[in-house]
């Protein structure tokens, strides 16, 4: 499963978009518009007659980039209902992240392990959401791989090729049944002392659909919140009646080979090009399987629309460790997420696997036609 990630990727600006990480929204950006106090609802004109228009605020956050998009008239107004939302963004870190010793997560790890812990409610909401889905994915997705992250260097670094032998001494550590979680006390314990937990293949999702929600709570309508590739669109931007999403290349041979429509929807997308390792000739993806410590292999990249960034953020990573066959099974059996997986090909030309749900919303880029072929499941 993905780590935290304090090594976001850089922001690639391209014509009339950004791309951020995995995906990118295609919208129009432009500068400020006139301002009065306050913002009834994004979308609509300002009272001195400026169009709505899309005003894009980039920050960092969560160790990558968060860029928050707001549809507005009147800019000026726009801006503390931002700031709200980029704090939320802030507070949502200092609570999950685990790199550094201060938040709650790091708490957990230092006292779990010795009884029943208090929860902070936050991060017992995601507790919840991430122990549901380790067990609805039948261990693809699971909190305690922080143990096979760190041995690999992706939390803390070097980064390095761990041997079979250290593999083999981390491995009792790592399991879900390994932490017992009440959620009616709220309280957590870890059965020994190197069980450790990494919230980072959902905490994000978490963290963006809160920003989201913050925005909903002032009247904003129309917006997207985006911290590295984990999004919440809401409404729709100047000018178009959807927020379009282009998904990255994972072989970054064009910017990006498709696009997916959506609103009032969230969108994940995890590829195994966010960070790697290369040594002898190979290289080795951040994304670990938690049966075995180590990264993935079969797919290169998984895009997951649904309800919510926690349900996007949270399945993306356990599709990946599935494979093509019992990912596309998984997303198939699920009414609550719909997915486009990658699969690498032979001959330059690798395979696009697009659940029939999303048929009509999915576009391939005109030039990506020569590099991906599409099917239908």
């Amino acid at each position: 499963m993905r780590h935290p990630g304090r090594l976001g990727a850089r922001p690639v600006v391209a014509t009339g978009a950004i791309l951020m990480s995995c995906v990118v929204a295609f919208t129009t950006f432009t500068s400020r518009g006139h301002a009065d106090e306050t913002l009834a609802s994004a979308g609509t004109p300002s009272p001195y007659g400026n169009p709505p228009r899309s005003i894009t605020y980039l920050s960092r956050t969560m160790g990558t980039y968060a860029r928050i998009v707001v549809v507005t008239g009147d800019s000026t107004a726009s801006v503390p209902l931002t700031r709200s939302a980029q704090a939320a963004l802030t507070r949502v870190d200092s609570l999950m992240s685990n790199w550094t010793a201060t938040s709650e997560v790091a708490r957990l790890n230092r006292d779990a392990s010795w009884g029943d812990t208090p929860v902070q409610p936050e991060v017992a909401k995601v507790l919840e959401a991430s122990l549901r889905t380790w067990r609805d994915s039948d261990g693809a997705f699971d909190i305690t791989v922080e143990p096979y992250i760190r041995l690999w260097g992706f939390l803390g670094g070097p980064r390095r090729v761990p041997t079979d032998e250290e593999l083999a001494a981390v491995a009792p550590r790592v399991g879900g049944w390994k932490v017992h979680f009440d959620p009616a006390a709220r309280t957590l314990r870890y059965d020994n002392h190197g069980t450790k937990i990494d919230l980072g293949g959902i905490a994000k999702g978490y963290a963006v659909d809160v920003a989201a929600e913050t925005l909903k709570v002032h009247g904003v309508t129309d917006a997207l919140v985006d911290v590295s590739g984990n999004m919440v669109a809401l409404g729709h931007p100047a000018g178009s009646p959807t927020w379009r999403i282009g998904i990255r290349d994972p072989r970054d041979r064009v910017a990006h080979f498709a696009r997916l429509r959506i609103s009032g929807e969230a969108i994940s997308t995890s590829g195994q090009y966010e960070q790697f390792i290369a040594a002898d000739g190979k290289t080795y993806g951040h994304i670990i399987n938690p049966r075995t410590g180590r990264p993935v292999d079969g797919l290169i990249s998984v895009t997951v629309v649904g309800p919510t960034a926690l349900d996007c953020d949270a399945w993306d990573t356990p599709l990946f460790v599935m494979g093509p066959e019992a990912a596309r099974r998984k997303a198939k059996e699920r009414d609550d997420i719909a997915a486009v997986l990658v699969e690498p090909g032979v001959g330059g030309v690798d395979t696009v696997w697009v659940e029939e749900s999303l048929k009509e919303r999915f576009t391939l880029e005109p030039e990506a036609r020569a590099l991906f072929r599409v099917k239908y499941f």
